[in-house]
């Protein structure tokens, strides 16, 4: 696969943009050090660029000597590195605009601007991390939670491989019983026990792929994490909520109903969960022409939601104009609320009328009661209150699923085929069927062009 990499020496910025105290350059390949001493001149004239040690200096334009910026540099040499090739840092200033001159004279000196991802591509391909790694570090540099950071560090340091690698152990020995008995045809009743291989198929093979595809669910939530909109009639108390949600007063808050006319959309973080949480104006009948705008994107919102907050003033009793509203979301995934229990000193409404009541959550956004209970609620309602939710362990994204979802239907297929006495060369067959359904997760089976897909949800530098 090595192939698949360009041969030229690569460089990009590899901090974010905007301002900060240090902005880092990365080249990597075989020129990396001759591009450095062309246009780094180190404080000590006796520098010798020694593997991984840092070294002070200057960028100097090769034509005219001008100094672009004051530097460290430091030198990684193969294969102890990121992408097992040479590999060189210059840690400059983090203006931007130095940034961009520096890496531009490098450029010009002879390397290419890195694609996205290319650095870590280069890692894969060179045998450095399995693709599951690979994909790891996208999700390090994208998690919205410290859960989620979390998960993607043990799939980084092979949570996942060290899961699929058991497995494909156990496929590679049962193809090599199967092949003895295929080439020994006159000794198969004696080299095969089908029942033996029954129970190995089961304990190694199709209950750890079972149990893996079963926490895909588990690592998208937390991986990507849902969209709630808050839904409900006027001044029930959606934006009140928001703001007590994120502790700050993200959206104005009034009296005058319609107040809120467009989404508000943020991320709060749920015991891990990274919520889209969308606040919408309020919906009724006989709003103004502005209004109405906002309350058409409130129900595309809610047709699109995750999950359904449907507010209630606790305040009053329930009125047609719930009930309507109510009949309208009830489709959705949906948690009733009922906010301002504060200020019910003659009780809580009646609301018999809904499906959901046996979980409706009393809160009062406005003195911030009953907003843990609300966070435990959602929690539980998306993760169907399963305890292994909060288990360790790898966490599958879409990619993985598939493959996995391919690999036990594959290993339903062996079974058939051992308890129905079909021959050993279709067992064979699907034998490797759900080998190459594994090798697709780790790469060793991967075509170039979802390597491309995967490596081009990078950031460039990375």
């Amino acid at each position: 696969m090595n192939n698949l990499a360009r041969q030229e020496t690569i460089a990009a910025i590899s901090t974010p943009p905007g301002a900060g105290g240090i902005g880092i350059i990365r080249i990597s390949g075989s020129q990396a050090l001759p591009l450095l001493k062309s246009i780094f001149q180190p404080k000590k004239t006796s520098c010798c660029f020694c593997s991984h040690q840092l070294y002070y200096g200057h960028i100097r334009q090769s034509v005219d000597g001008k100094i672009l910026d004051e530097v460290l540099a430091v030198y990684m040499a193969a294969p102890h590195t990121y992408t097992r090739e040479d590999v060189v840092e210059i840690h400059c200033h983090g203006s931007f605009l130095v940034l961009q001159n520096v890496l531009e004279l490098i450029l010009d000196s002879g390397a290419v601007l890195a694609e996205p991802g290319e650095f870590t591509k280069r890692a894969f391909l060179n045998g450095r991390i399995d693709l599951t790694r690979a994909e790891a570090v996208i999700d390090v540099l994208s998690a919205k939670t410290r859960k989620g950071v979390d998960l993607a560090q043990e799939q980084l340091s092979g949570a996942l491989y060290n899961k699929i690698d058991p497995i494909r152990q156990s496929l590679v020995r049962m193809r090599a019983v199967i092949e003895v008995a295929i080439d020994f045809p006159d000794e198969e009743v004696e080299i095969i026990d089908h029942s033996a291989l029954l129970d190995q198929l089961e304990s190694e093979v199709t209950q750890p792929l079972t149990n893996l595809l079963q926490s895909a669910d588990r690592g998208r939530l937390y991986r990507e994490g849902i969209s709630l909109v808050i839904a409900g009639l006027p001044n029930v108390g959606k934006s009140s909520l928001l703001n007590t949600i994120l502790q700050e007063e993200r959206a104005l808050v009034t009296a005058v109903p319609g107040t809120t006319r467009d989404s508000i959309e943020e991320i709060v973080d749920i015991y891990g969960m990274p919520v889209r949480i969308i606040d919408t104006a309020g919906i009724r009948d006989d709003a103004g022409e502005v209004e109405e705008l906002g309350i058409q994107r409130a129900r595309d919102l809610i047709n699109k939601a995750d999950l359904i907050l449907f507010m209630i003033d606790g305040s009053r009793e329930l009125t047609d104009a719930d009930r309507k509203l109510y009949a309208q979301v009830k489709h959705k995934p949906l948690l009733p609320v009922l906010n301002k229990i504060d200020l019910c000193d003659g009780g809580l409404p009646d609301l018999a009328c809904l499906a959901d009541l046996g979980r409706c959550v009393k809160i009062s956004a406005r003195e911030q009661i009953g907003i843990d209970q609300l966070k435990q609620a959602i929690f539980a309602l998306m993760t169907s209150g399963n305890e292994q939710w909060e288990e360790g362990g790898c966490a599958p994204n879409v990619r993985h699923k598939q493959a996995l979802a391919k690999a036990v239907e594959a290993a339903a297929r062996i079974r058939f085929a051992c308890e129905t006495g079909l021959t050993n060369d279709l067992i064979a067959i699907d034998l490797q069927e759900c080998l190459d359904f594994l090798a697709e997760i780790v790469g060793e089976t991967t075509t170039e062009d979802i390597l491309d897909v995967i490596f081009t949800q990078f950031c460039l530098g990375k």
